[in-house]
């Protein structure tokens, strides 16, 4: 099997992978917030949340419910800071997971990343994780809505946390992206080969 890759390529290629994975699965994950209500643990993401407050008609008061899932429409996020940083985050992680597909594919087939073709998926990973790090400088931004000072003991406001605290999954993005966009790219300059001359 021919690899159009450098051995600095193949590198690329693989971290590339990793980089995109952890971003990915970090934006997935409803853990970018931790904080408790009405004594039980309760987290949040950019679309996603655990553990919610519902009215319990024969007790008459309220409970949570502790299981996860997604907001039920769009206009349901909390904040319309948290829907951008959805938009912009789904879309970088979008790119990183394309970019890192394509390096894969490099591997195992001979001329499909030649030097140009590298520099250009290194911009592209570099426009993805400066995508992924401006939605994750947005997300404190939505920390001043209702579902958050809920949680967060209505002491909480943009960029101040209150009684929460910040999740292992906002980490997890934004390290992604981080190495994307400072490592990643810069390997991207050296993994493809010189393509070849042909005299016709």
């Amino acid at each position: 099997m021919a690899s159009s890759l450098t051995c600095t390529g193949v590198i690329w290629a693989l971290l590339s992978f990793l980089s995109a994975a952890t971003s990915c699965v970090g934006f997935f994950m409803p853990y970018w917030l931790w904080g408790s209500q009405l004594g039980k643990p309760v987290s949040f993401g950019t679309f996603r949340r655990c553990s919610y407050p519902v009215h319990d008609e024969n007790r008459q008061m309220m409970v949570m419910v502790e299981e996860c899932g997604r907001y039920a429409s769009f206009q349901g996020i909390p904040s319309a800071e948290w829907r951008i940083c959805t938009i912009v985050t789904g879309l970088g992680c979008g790119l990183l997971l394309l970019v890192a597909l394509t390096a894969l594919m490099g591997c195992c087939v001979s001329e499909l990343i030649s030097r140009t073709v590298g520099r250009v998926a290194g911009g592209i990973q570099f426009l993805g994780g400066l995508l992924i790090g401006a939605g994750c400088a947005l997300y404190p931004l939505g920390w001043d809505s209702e579902e958050v000072r809920q949680t967060c003991g209505y002491i909480s406001g943009q960029f101040d946390l209150g009684k929460c605290e910040i999740g292992w999954a906002f980490y997890c993005t934004g390290a992604g992206a981080a190495t994307a966009m400072l490592l990643c790219t810069w390997l991207a300059c050296f993994s493809g080969k010189k393509q070849k001359q042909y005299p016709y």
